[in-house]
């Protein structure tokens, strides 16, 4: 029997795990954030995203009780601009103190040797892909999930926008067809906001909401989001 999948001490699978996300300013609400499972850590939500500034904030959310995602967003799918050369540090120090690692299918490449020291270490290693205009192909999407397997990653985390009920059926059929692989899948705006719960139904394995400022578009507060997952994934 293979091991379960999980982030620190929290097992995925059955109902969505619910991340809560936020920078810097939101150190605080994410250590108060009862409703998550985990919480995410956005460096490159920093003023000033430095390697040891951020690994003080992993620290302090360490001290918390839930796992802890380190993520440096690149600014082509959502992030705030922070530059390649520091990314690769503040990642590298960050996996001393950080439960997992969210890193760009885009940048696992040039990422490579931190997604390979984050699998030797034990971390979690989540590749990621962000459409801030757009739901892709299916046939796309799936490519992803294939390609993120190939370079590492536990979990494919795939993040599209919503324009119309069509872009979130698509996104159903591949969060559907990626089975048995781990994905975990919603759509952003005003359209995605009902795929953040409803996707969990059909096998995506995390959701996230903000404790202050939204990290994405449509993103729910936490306390209301995991108000609707208890509702629709009873235990």
């Amino acid at each position: 029997m293979s091991a379960p999948l999980q982030i620190g001490t929290v097992v995925l699978g059955g109902r969505p795990r619910l991340v809560a996300a936020g920078g810097d300013g939101e150190v605080d609400a994410l250590l108060r954030a009862e409703e998550a499972d985990l919480v995410e850590l956005r460096a490159d939500l920093f003023d000033d995203p430095q390697p040891a500034a951020v690994v003080a904030a992993l620290e302090r959310l360490r001290t918390g009780p839930r796992p802890v995602i380190l993520t440096v967003r690149h600014a082509r799918e959502g992030g705030r601009a922070t530059s390649d050369d520091l990314r690769r540090p503040v990642y590298e120090a960050g996996l001393t103190v950080a439960h997992a690692i969210d890193v760009e299918i885009a940048s696992a490449e040039a990422l490579a040797p931190v997604v390979q020291q984050a699998r030797d270490a034990g971390r979690f290693v989540i590749l990621s892909a962000h459409f801030q205009r757009e739901t892709p192909s299916l046939g796309t999407l799936l490519g992803l999930v294939a390609r993120a397997e190939t370079l590492g990653a536990h979990l494919t985390k795939l993040v599209t926008t919503a324009t119309s009920a069509a872009d979130l059926r698509l996104l159903l059929e591949a969060t559907l067809a990626a089975a048995p692989r781990p994905v975990a899948t919603f759509a952003m705006g005003p359209l995605g906001v009902g795929s953040r719960v409803l996707f969990g139904l059909a096998g995506s394995l995390l959701t996230y909401g903000s404790v202050g400022r939204s990290t994405a578009p449509g993103q729910l507060p936490i306390g209301e989001l995991r108000t609707w997952v208890d509702r629709l994934h009873p235990t």
